[in-house]
């Protein structure tokens, strides 16, 4: 009988049992993780945003093309974390929306390919609870702005199903768009304004480290 599977459901292993297992060994505070570079599995990763529009309305975006290398510390605090997002990629599930965003009225992407992020500080790190806060460097337009990211783990582990360490974690944290310039709005005439200043983002990462490295 013909396989009907698509070639991305042949590679990936049947991860019911196996994946079950294995998350119910992981560990509940901060990782050990090896010292040295790891890096994101952007097929398993994502860069979400909120923003609220006409007041009342939670508009969801997210960025689908971006990168992001962590060297790990074997002291914790003194970790680094580099992640570049291109500006092109956004996407809010709206074709006319999201030509707006790119242009010059938003992040003009013409002229600023990139956002990047560059750590420079993990601070409050709590091994008992899994958090710490990541601060760092958000260059829009730009434009750098210090911001600070709340960062939780969410479980490590030594192989994953084709034998690579892996760790997982949740970034969240909010921010005013108006401090790298992203002024743009329209007010409304029965109050308030077209698109809210504030945006909340959430980021779920995997790390990967080849085996042996």
């Amino acid at each position: 009988m013909r396989d009907k599977r698509t070639a991305s459901e042949k590679e990936e292993p049947n991860m019911s049992s196996q994946a079950i297992e294995a998350i119910m060994e992981l560990p509940v505070s901060v990782p050990d993780m090896k010292p040295g570079p790891w890096n994101v599995d952007t097929a398993h990763s994502s860069l979400e945003f909120t923003a609220k529009h006409m007041v009342f309305t939670t508009v969801h975006g997210r960025f689908d093309e971006f990168d992001a290398t962590v060297v790990v510390d074997p002291e914790p605090s003194k970790s680094h974390v580099e992640v570049t997002i291109k500006a092109d990629s956004i996407s809010t599930g709206n074709p006319d929306r999201d030509t707006h965003l790119k242009s010059p009225d938003f992040l003009d992407v013409e002229s600023y390919p990139e956002l990047t992020f560059k750590s420079t500080a993990l601070d409050d790190i709590n091994p008992e609870a899994g958090t710490f806060t990541l601060k760092g460097e958000f260059t829009v337009l730009d434009q750098t702005v210090p911001i600070a990211l709340d960062v939780e783990f969410n479980g490590l582990m030594d192989k994953d199903l084709w034998g690579n360490p892996r760790a997982s974690f949740t970034a969240t944290g909010s921010f005013s768009r108006k401090d790298w310039g992203l002024t743009w709005n329209k007010a409304l005439e029965t109050g308030g304004f077209l698109v809210s200043d504030k945006v909340n983002i959430n980021i779920e990462i995997a790390l990967v480290r080849k085996a042996g490295e």
